[in-house]
């Protein structure tokens, strides 16, 4: 009896020995062609082990550089069925959030950062939007601190436009206004011509007293 006791206690350590438990590596190679992504990672000191399943939520996805570190599962304890569940890279992770804070980021430094107070910050290079509509609802303002405000095709304000920096027009068909235009100060300047009704500024005549015409001003 008691030998048989051994005997199972024996076999119930090297089952135990022969199950492995959660264990770190470091990523080297990453293949994101196909519908799961695939490292090579390095775990014991001669320890490689090839396509390894790299598991992320529904929504988000990442390529991590080589040297990320990674916590690795075994499924069934089986190292050969091992599955990658979390990765972190201090290198370039976001530090000094706040309590609730939560950043997207990458190995460039871009960053897009939801700050407490309700305010997302984004910080890159080229801020690039391919959309067919594109809204923005502001219900206090929405501020533009850039050198220039470019458009292709058309730029259409429904309220007015206000401006402190004065307003020049180049190419295309000119400008063209429908309804008052009101200047309350300065002059009004042009090289070129002013009609109204129809009739020149720089071209036009008047009756005479003897019944001809005067020449056009000077």
């Amino acid at each position: 009896m008691r030998k048989l006791l051994t005997q199972t206690q024996q076999m119930m350590q090297n089952v135990g020995h022969s199950v492995r438990s959660a264990f770190r590596g470091t990523l080297n190679l990453v293949k994101s062609q196909g519908e799961i992504q695939q490292v090579q990672l390095s775990a014991l000191a001669d320890e490689t082990l090839q396509d390894v399943e790299l598991m992320q939520h529904f929504g988000l996805t990442s390529v991590p550089p080589e040297g990320t570190e990674a916590v690795i599962i075994p499924i069934g304890g089986r190292t050969t069925h091992s599955v990658v569940i979390a990765t972190e890279n201090g290198a370039f992770r976001v530090k000094g959030l706040k309590n609730g804070e939560v950043a997207v980021y990458d190995q460039s430094g871009s960053t897009i950062i939801l700050k407490a107070g309700r305010v997302i910050e984004v910080d890159c290079d080229t801020f690039k939007i391919n959309c067919k509509n594109y809204q923005v609802t502001a219900s206090a303002q929405a501020s533009f601190s850039t050198p220039t405000l470019t458009t292709d095709q058309i730029f259409t304000a429904k309220g007015q436009i206000n401006g402190e920096g004065g307003m020049a027009v180049q190419g295309g068909n000119g400008a063209s206004f429908s309804g008052n235009v009101q200047q309350t100060s300065g002059s009004f300047t042009t090289s070129g011509d002013v009609s109204a009704g129809g009739v020149s500024l720089k071209s036009h005549t008047h009756s005479g007293d003897s019944g001809g015409k005067t020449s056009v001003p000077n």
